[in-house]
């Protein structure tokens, strides 16, 4: 049996949860989030928590089976506390600021590029246009947003300029030795 699939999902206080066959409705101080699940597993409320449970040990119940109670968690997580995301902005006239909700990065492109945030999504920038802090209820979302927004200009392994998550090690190359001989 499923070890993560088996452990219930405790709700928190000002969380309120609802489920309608394999579609569950999540709400907390944060906002709302509304996902549905494969319909062969059942989702019910227990004393508190969510119990997933799966009809078979068939190779894919099972494989659904830690899927479903992890995504149930991070909704959960998600609408009572949150998640974040921060990325650092390196090098040499790289900034990012705030045009109204929209973000604006330089990037040494020949022109700026503009994020517009779904929904769910806030961006600030702090430390002088170098730091990046993304805030969201949903945290497939956010990791989607911060990997696109990495992917402008992913850092560079000599310099190492570009868009990096905040505590990401990127390997520094040696450059060129130079002419040797002659």
């Amino acid at each position: 049996m499923s070890r993560i699939g088996k452990q219930p999902v405790e709700i928190p206080n000002g969380v309120t949860v609802s489920v309608k066959r394999n579609e569950l409705t999540i709400k907390g101080p944060k906002g709302q989030l509304t996902r549905t699940f494969d319909p062969d597993l059942s989702i019910k409320e227990d004393n508190g928590s969510l119990v997933i449970s799966r009809p078979t040990d068939q190779r894919q119940h099972r494989a659904l089976h830690g899927l479903t109670r992890a995504l149930v968690q991070n909704m959960v997580t998600g609408v009572s506390d949150g998640y974040e995301k921060r990325l650092r902005i390196i090098g040499t006239g790289y900034r990012a600021e705030m045009v109204g909700d929209d973000l604006k990065l330089s990037l040494g492109f020949s022109h700026d590029v503009q994020v517009v945030p779904p929904p769910t999504i806030q961006f600030q920038v702090e430390d002088r246009g170098q730091l990046v802090i993304i805030n969201s209820i949903d945290k497939q979302l956010i990791g989607q947003i911060a990997a696109d927004i990495r992917k402008l200009r992913p850092p560079e392994p000599y310099k190492g300029k570009g868009v990096r998550y905040e505590g990401e090690y990127v390997r520094q190359k040696a450059g060129k030795a130079g002419k040797v001989g002659a």
